[in-house]
């Protein structure tokens, strides 16, 4: 279960694209992917279930009540409304739909389809129905079978070699994979995913902390291994597909030139298929999780009705196409997916310095600080004074990681200032 939530079809072309670009770098960029899109996932299922929570909310309300609600609406909407759920739509069309159109074939073509995507995801995101459990159940093992099929036919023969790395990975590249892995969102998705995971270890009968968190662990690792070996595998093939079929636009687009290039047409639209299905089943699992809390929020607003309006905006979102949707998505990433990281490795400490709420906030602060003008950055505003500042006075700031060492920082002052004000208030 654990790896069926993580493994969506979308995290599929990430790899692909990651091999394209790295090329002869395509390992050391890979580990750093699998660093951020299988490491980080299982450490913040890990994370949840140490720290006892029943939601998000409340986990990220141990810094303040105002930053939990802050923090989870803007992750609802990042693996919601705004870029996850549009993302099943966009590479369920790239897949397969796109490959089987001329050129030009204009913007009417992906309207339509998104249309009927998200008016069936709606229908059923609406309407509780074992089809969809059933599709899943179906739909996960075809599509990872025909993936191994093509895995080990792109090893046995290879679809062609290496190629030169592309600029943004000449250096650094274990860096550039390890940002490049923020786009899976599943660290991000880690906390909403853990409440899923912790709750079906307790319906087994395990009931003891230190039990769950080791059968957690140990489930977490063969799903994580997993991951890690398709991740890699699809790497490979894509550092070799240049060769034949050139640096394509996104890695929905190499994965289908792939797949014809072994199979040929048949192959494709078989892809194609299982592609769209598990997209489906994937949009309809982050819908009804999106309005649920969203009704949670709004319990004026009907969950019906928040599926309705979820849909048109995941729906209309999807219309810009995958590639501005990507771009769209990064700055908000880079500027997010730190803090996210610091609220796991805290949630493991929290005992040691006793849960002091200044400890999250100084952390978060000075994190968010430096996230925030990585995220302009990534977004192309680039501030050049603040740039050459934190270039001057953070290591590895210039490898996208500047905000480890005020992440530290951040968190000592704030056990210093919490000390502090326990001491002024036992003098008085």
């Amino acid at each position: 279960m654990l790896f069926a939530l993580f493994f969506g079809a979308g995290n599929l072309i990430f790899p692909v694209m990651l091999g394209q670009l790295s090329g002869d770098n395509a390992w050391t960029a890979n580990a750093g992917f699998v660093v951020t899109g299988v490491g980080l996932p299982l450490l913040g299922v890990l994370a949840f279930g140490f720290s006892g929570k029943s939601d998000l909310q409340s986990l990220a309300s141990r810094a303040h009540p105002l930053f939990g609600l802050i923090f989870t609406t803007v992750l609802y909407l990042a693996i919601g409304p705004l870029f996850a759920i549009p993302r099943t739509g966009s590479v369920s069309y790239e897949i397969g739909v796109k490959p089987f159109l001329g050129e030009d074939a204009g913007f009417l073509p992906l309207l339509i389809f998104t249309i009927l995507f998200f008016g069936i995801t709606c229908y059923f995101s609406m309407n509780s129905s074992k089809i969809v459990d059933i599709v899943g159940k179906i739909l996960t093992p075809l599509l990872l079978i025909f993936i191994g099929i093509l895995i080990v036919t792109a090893i046995i023969n290879p679809i062609g070699n290496f190629s030169a790395p592309t600029e943004n990975y000449m250096e650094h590249s274990f860096f550039k994979g390890f940002q490049e892995g923020y786009l899976t969102m599943d660290a991000l998705a880690s906390f909403v995913f853990g409440i899923i995971v912790i709750n079906a270890i307790k319906e087994k009968g395990i009931t003891d902390k230190k039990q769950v968190m080791i059968t957690c662990f140990k489930a977490g690792l063969i799903a994580a291994g997993l991951l890690a070996i398709i991740y890699t595998a699809l790497t490979y093939i894509g550092a070799g597909s240049v060769e034949k079929l050139g640096y394509l636009e996104n890695g929905g687009v190499v994965l289908a030139g792939v797949s014809n290039y072994y199979f040929g047409p048949y192959g494709r639209v078989l892809l194609g298929l299982i592609v769209i299905a598990a997209c489906l089943t994937t949009s309809i699992g982050l819908i009804t999780a999106s309005a649920t809390y969203f009704h949670k929020m709004f319990p004026q607003i009907s969950y019906n009705g928040l599926t309705i309006y979820l849909s048109i905006f995941s729906m209309i979102f999807a219309n810009i196409g995958l590639m501005k949707l990507i771009s769209i998505s990064v700055p908000v990433l880079v500027a997010i997916y730190p803090l996210a990281i610091c609220l796991m490795f805290l949630t493991f400490i929290h005992t040691l310095f006793k849960g002091k709420p200044e400890v999250y906030l100084g952390s978060f602060l000075l994190t968010f600080i430096v996230s925030f003008f990585d995220g302009l950055n990534a977004a192309g505003i680039e501030i050049q004074t603040i740039n050459e500042l934190f270039t001057a006075i953070l290591p590895l700031q210039t490898v996208g990681l500047g905000w480890i060492i005020p992440a530290v920082v951040g968190g000592i002052l704030g056990y210093l200032f919490s000390m502090m004000s326990k001491n002024r208030q036992h003098f008085n």
